[in-house]
């Protein structure tokens, strides 16, 4: 199984488009989302072509292969014209014998990771990051609508137990931050 691993998507229907893109040109069979889909937050800019209906139209469409979990910036209101579930603080998975919290890092994460082995998913930062924690491997794909520190928009995928980080527009692959 092959997962699209994203987060911080903060209203944006352009990067939205270009999610969804890369996405059917990755051919992965699970679309993972770290939260923060619709609202941009107190702290951050609007992003580019912030249009959460938009984006609520587009991640509806893809509904069925969608996994997510909530965000700082997502709230129950959210959930109203959502047709997938993404208010879970955290999910466990296992995919081909890969053990895998997904959470959004503002509850767990690197400073409060959760009691188990295997690997941490976080996106809040909006960096692209792995980093070895003893135990667990924190991974955090970036953002999609926001980076920061000069990183570019990006997401990352797991197929056969490996993990890859590639650029948003163009599908480039490049090396997370350490």
């Amino acid at each position: 199984m092959k997962l699209l691993i994203a987060s911080d998507l903060h209203g944006s229907a352009a990067c939205c488009r270009l999610l969804l893109e890369a996405f059917r040109r990755e051919e992965a069979d699970r679309l993972v989302l770290l939260g923060d889909l619709l609202y941009h937050g107190p702290r951050n800019p609007l992003p580019e072509e912030y249009d959460t209906m938009a984006v609520t139209g587009l991640l509806n469409s893809a509904a069925d292969r969608l996994l997510c979990v909530r965000g700082n910036c997502d709230s129950e209101v959210d959930q109203m014209v959502l047709a997938f579930p993404m208010l879970a603080d955290y999910a466990l998975l296992s995919v081909d014998g890969t053990e895998l919290f997904a959470t959004h890092g503002h509850l767990y994460g690197p400073d409060a990771p959760p009691p188990m082995t295997g690997y941490l998913l976080c996106g809040h930062t909006h960096l692209p990051v792995r980093r070895e924690m003893g135990p667990l491997t924190y991974l955090n794909p970036g953002s999609l609508a926001l980076p920061k520190e000069g990183t570019p928009r990006s997401y990352m995928t797991l197929e056969n137990g490996v993990f890859t980080w590639h650029e948003l527009e163009s599908g480039r692959a490049f090396t997370p931050l350490g």
